[in-house]
């Protein structure tokens, strides 16, 4: 009897070490050092002049899992919760379809959103993105009058509407949405020429 209390007990702390373990998936590092590009701040727009020693960042997206990832020369760096347009997470195909389109781009215009704030605009359409809705135009899979879009950007939600992220409420044209607190962190130290990588 005394044995099994003893093993009881060692089960017991064993569980409740592992649980209290458990990653938070929701959980990012604060930026230890914040980098500042030079910048020209008007009423409407931020623009950054690009400079490569100081973009150490790199954003990989996953739709799938609905978070935005940082990167840095360490590794990762933070994770920010985002959603998108369409609740079809597959690949964009023509403007109008609400849908966040997949592939390489880079940063090209930091500004601010009269409605949203922070905004981070992608070089979409680029030129492997006009090559694929090209092909798929020659396939007969899109209308011959059917047009690629544009606009697609990393932007926050209203501020009252931060709840669109915590219900992965998709509510964007295609754009990828962060919560408007955390997308003030993440605009602080991101630069133009950023790589962002948008995948499945």
């Amino acid at each position: 009897m005394k044995f099994f209390k003893i093993n009881f007990f060692v089960l017991t702390i064993c569980t409740l070490v592992l649980f209290s373990f458990t990653p938070d998936k929701g959980k990012k590092k604060k930026p230890a050092q914040k980098n500042k590009a030079a910048t020209t701040i008007t009423k409407s727009s931020i623009t950054a002049r690009p400079d490569s020693s100081e973009n150490q960042y790199y954003i990989v997206i996953d739709k799938s899992d609905y978070e935005l990832k940082v990167y840095d020369d360490e590794g990762w760096y933070a994770t920010y919760p985002v959603v998108f347009g369409s609740k079809d997470l597959s690949d964009k195909m023509r403007e109008g379809d609400r849908r966040t389109p997949e592939g390489n781009f880079k940063i090209i215009i930091k500004k601010i959103h009269p409605k949203w704030g922070p905004e981070l605009l992608l070089d979409y359409p680029n030129e492997t993105s006009l090559k694929r809705f090209n092909e798929r135009k020659s396939k007969g899979l899109l209308s011959k009058n059917a047009r690629i879009g544009n606009g697609i950007a990393i932007h926050a939600t209203r501020p009252e509407e931060e709840w669109t992220v915590d219900n992965f409420y998709n509510w964007t044209d295609g754009c990828i949405s962060v919560k408007y607190t955390e997308m003030q962190d993440l605009f602080s130290y991101i630069h133009l020429g950023t790589r962002v990588t948008i995948q499945p």
